[in-house]
């Protein structure tokens, strides 16, 4: 398992609002009240792989606290380097 980041769950939830955002506003998908964390977060993980943004997991290392730490690894990449998340 990877060494944890600092904010990972903020983070996590900054990667999230990026990616969802992203998807509705191309049209991709529309998300119910009732998905569940995982559900988000494994779509995340999937469109951005999809985009070749990130590289896929490994089969075998394809765990939910993996694609967390992945997608939260991805935004820190994308949010600028003065924010407060990064500090």
């Amino acid at each position: 398992m990877a060494k944890k980041l600092k904010n990972e769950k903020a983070l996590l939830k900054e990667a999230l609002a990026m990616i969802m955002d992203d998807a509705v506003k191309r049209g991709i998908v529309e998300f119910e009240p009732t998905d569940s964390h995982d559900l988000k977060t494994e779509y995340a993980y999937r469109l951005l792989v999809h985009d070749k943004a990130i590289a896929p997991l490994p089969e075998a290392q394809r765990t939910m606290p993996n694609i967390r730490h992945r997608l939260a690894m991805w935004v820190t990449h994308q949010l600028p380097a003065d924010h407060e998340l990064l500090k």
